[in-house]
């Protein structure tokens, strides 16, 4: 009786930790894709600076911003991190748009501004 009464223990105990270390891999995942997007738009702002030497780089940057968004969207079932990511892919979106039409210097301070909301979402 004792020694099933101590196996259920440990097993209870491990399912904890394992489900724990779910959820801190989640997190780290979190910041270290927040911390991507974060360098992309750093890039997105160089580029966007010097964007009459090379306009590719802001579709670049943009690209690279998209890329780690649909990643970290993937793997989260956290609302405010959905909306977060909602949120910087429209202001994505509208950089992109202004980029087509013509606008060698759109304003990305709501790329940044989204940006940050993700950093602050995915910080523990």
């Amino acid at each position: 009786m004792r020694r099933s009464i101590a196996l259920a223990t440990v097993a209870a105990a491990l399912t904890v930790s394992v489900a724990g270390c779910g959820a801190v891999d989640k997190a780290i995942d979190c910041v270290r894709t927040a911390d991507a997007i974060a360098s992309g738009v750093d890039d997105l702002g160089r580029a966007v600076a010097n964007a009459t030497d090379d306009p590719a780089k802001a579709d670049q940057a943009l690209d690279n911003i998209d890329k780690d968004l649909s990643s970290l969207k993937s793997k989260t079932g956290n609302a405010d991190l959905s909306k977060a990511v909602d949120n910087l892919n429209k202001a994505v979106g509208n950089v992109r748009s202004a980029i087509k039409n013509g606008d060698n210097t759109p304003d990305i301070g709501p790329v940044r501004d989204a940006a940050k909301e993700v950093g602050k979402v995915c910080t523990p």
